[in-house]
């Protein structure tokens, strides 16, 4: 009986660098892969326009007067949210409008949305009742498809 037995060694230390260079070589080829794809025009990708450009109003009652928020829009962003002309009995009346109106007007502006805004306790049903007034306002300026 003349048949050879060969006794393979592995070392561990080769294993474990093999294993570290194929992860390597797999962490490379992707990241040139990322890098280097065509990429998209982002103007061509993405739609025309998000809001016809203008000046948009919007009105609510409270207790008897009417108050009305103006939006204005360009092509993609909203540039500023405000009251028209706010009545002096109205702030009288109901002295955190304007206050409320200036921290809802930046954080749209800011998040370019009227999603996620962030409002106290003590004032949320004057902010639902102004961003229900903003909203309005907005989809008056939305191009429909």
């Amino acid at each position: 009986m003349s048949a050879k037995t060969k006794i393979v060694v592995l070392r561990m230390k080769e294993l474990i660098y093999t294993a570290v260079f194929l992860g390597l070589a797999v962490v490379l080829i992707t990241l040139f892969l990322i890098m280097f794809r065509p990429r998209q025009d982002p103007a061509s990708s993405s739609q025309s326009a998000a809001y016809i450009p203008g000046v948009y109003t919007s009105s609510m009652t409270l207790g008897g007067q009417s108050l009305n928020v103006e939006v204005t829009v360009n092509a993609d962003q909203i540039q500023s949210v405000s009251f028209v002309s706010l009545d002096e009995a109205v702030t009288t009346m109901y002295p955190l409008m304007q206050p409320v109106m200036d921290d809802l007007a930046w954080q749209i502006v800011q998040n370019q949305s009227t999603e996620n805004l962030s409002y106290s306790q003590e004032t949320r049903y004057t902010s639902q009742s102004l961003i229900g007034a903003i909203d309005r306002a907005l989809d008056k300026a939305k191009v429909r498809n």
